[in-house]
C-alpha cells in the first residue's frame, strides 16, 4: 500500500515539477530580465531545488570512455560480459589490456546502483582488466523470474568467477564481503581453483565488533518487524509488478536520516551557490546528489536474509553459515591471498569487523595476508575521492601484483 501511495504522490507532483522546470529556464537564461535580478535568481533556484528533490533519479552511467595507463590514454569500452535476471557482469574492455591482472569488483547490493563505485573502477583500470556486478532494479525483474535469496547471490558470484577464470582476483566494497568470503570458501572445501586474492573493504564480516548505529538498529528488531515495516509490493506499471521489496525510496529515506543535518546543510549551500551565479560548485553538487539519490529496490528475500544471517545471527563467524545446505567454511581457503581495508571514521561498517576475516582465513599464510586501516576516512573515503586514489589504490595494486606473481 505505502508503495502505490508514493508512487501516487509521485504523479501528482509531475505538473508541479513541469512548472518548476519551466521557472528554473525562465531565470537562467541570461536574455530573460529575471535573471539579472537577486530574487529573480533566487526564485530559480528555488525551482531547480524543488525540481531536483522530487523527481526520480534514474540510473546513472559510468561514463568511462578512456583512462590513462604508462603514460598513455587508452580507449574504454562497456561490455555486458554475462547477464543474469537479476545482475549483469559488466566488463571495461581496453584493447591494450594484455597482461594485466584480472579484477572482479563485486559492488554492493544496497540500494544504490554500482555506479556509486565509478572512482574504484576508473582507479583499477589504469593497471588491471576491471569487470564488476551491475546489480538490476528488483522493480524492473518479472515477478516469474522468482525470488533472490543471499544463497541466489552467492550462485551469481560463483558464476561470475567461473566467467573471469581462475586468475581472477576480487575487490570487494562493504555488503558483498560475506557472500564473496562464502563462495571462494565453497571453491576451496570442493578442491576447486578460486581467486588468486581476495580485497575485502568495509565489510560486515563479524558485527559483533565495532559495533555502529546500523549494527544496533538490526538488533534491537527482528527479521518480523523488518518484513512487516519495510517490505512492499511493486505496483502496476513496472515489469517486478507483485514482486516483494525493500523500495529505493525507502532506502533513501534511512540514508538521509542517518546523516539528516549534513544533506539539509549541502542543499542550503547548493541554494546559496545558484543564487550568488557560483556555476562550478552548484555543478559539483548535482553531480553527487545525481548519484546519491538514484536508488534501487531490493529483492526481500535477499535482504530479510542478510538482516537475519549476517546482523542478527552473526552466521560467518560463528560457524553456522551455510550455502544450500552445504557449510561454509572459510578455513578451507588456503591458496587465496587476503587483504582487508577499513576507515577509522567508518559508521556502517566499524572498525574490526572487516579485520575479522583475518581469524576466519586462519590456514592463508602469513606472508598472504595485509590489513589497512585508512585514517581520517568514514566509509565512502575507502573506495571513493583523494585518499582512495592516492593512498588506499596504490596499496591494493601493489598487493594484487604480488598475488598474481
Amino acid at each position: 500500500m505505502l508503495y502505490a501511495l508514493h508512487e501516487m504522490q509521485r504523479i501528482a507532483w509531475a505538473p508541479a515539477r513541469v512548472m518548476a522546470e519551466a521557472g528554473r529556464q525562465a531565470a537562467a537564461n541570461p536574455l530573460s530580465p529575471v535573471s539579472w535580478h537577486p530574487a529573480g535568481r533566487a526564485l530559480g533556484a528555488f525551482c531547480e531545488m524543488f525540481e531536483r528533490t522530487s523527481r526520480r533519479h534514474g540510473k546513472p552511467e559510468f561514463g568511462i570512455r578512456h583512462v590513462e595507463t604508462g603514460g598513455r590514454r587508452s580507449a574504454v569500452r562497456e561490455e555486458v560480459a554475462v547477464s543474469l535476471p537479476f545482475c549483469d557482469l559488466l566488463h571495461f574492455a581496453r584493447d591494450d589490456r594484455a597482461g594485466d591482472p584480472a579484477v572482479l569488483v563485486v559492488a554492493p547490493l544496497s540500494g544504490h546502483f554500482s555506479t556509486l563505485l565509478r572512482d574504484t573502477v576508473r582507479g583499477l583500470l589504469a593497471e588491471h582488466d576491471v569487470y564488476i556486478t551491475d546489480w538490476q532494479d528488483a522493480r524492473q525483474v518479472p515477478a516469474v523470474r522468482g525470488p533472490f535469496t543471499l544463497d541466489d547471490y552467492i550462485d551469481t558470484l560463483l558464476a561470475f568467477l567461473a566467467h573471469v577464470g581462475p586468475e581472477a582476483h576480487v575487490v570487494a566494497v562493504c555488503q558483498p564481503s560475506v557472500p564473496v568470503l562464502a563462495a571462494t570458501a565453497l571453491l576451496a572445501a570442493a578442491g576447486e581453483p578460486g581467486p588468486r586474492s581476495l580485497v575485502l573493504m568495509g565489510g560486515p564480516v563479524d558485527t559483533r565488533v565495532g559495533v555502529t548505529r546500523v549494527n544496533q538498529f538490526a538488533k534491537a528488531h527482528s527479521r518480523r518487524w523488518f518484513e512487516q515495516m519495510l517490505i512492499q509490493t511493486v505496483p502496476p506499471l513496472y515489469p517486478g509488478f507483485g514482486r516483494r521489496v525493500y523500495p529505493g525510496f525507502m532506502q533513501l529515506s534511512g540514508f538521509m536520516g542517518m546523516n539528516l543535518d549534513r544533506h539539509v546543510g549541502a542543499h542550503l549551500r547548493m541554494f546559496e551557490h545558484l543564487v550568488a551565479g557560483d556555476g562550478e560548485s552548484a555543478e559539483a553538487h548535482r553531480r553527487f546528489y545525481d548519484e546519491y539519490l538514484a536508488v534501487m529496490d531490493m529483492p526481500a528475500e535477499y535482504f530479510l536474509d542478510t538482516v537475519e544471517r549476517v546482523f542478527r545471527e552473526h552466521h560467518l563467524p560463528r560457524g553456522l553459515f551455510t550455502h544450500r545446505g552445504r557449510p561454509v567454511e572459510p578455513a578451507a581457503i588456503r591458496d587465496t591471498a587476503l587483504m582487508t581495508v577499513e576507515g577509522e571514521l567508518d559508521d556502517i561498517s566499524g572498525v574490526g569487523q572487516t579485520e575479522a576475516a583475518h581469524a576466519l582465513c586462519r590456514n592463508v599464510p602469513a606472508e598472504r595476508r595485509r590489513h589497512r586501516l585508512q585514517p581520517g576516512v568514514g566509509h565512502y573515503g575507502i573506495f571513493n575521492g583523494r585518499r582512495w586514489r592516492n593512498e588506499i589504490l596504490p596499496d591494493i595494486a601493489d598487493f594484487i601484483r604480488a598475488a598474481h606473481s
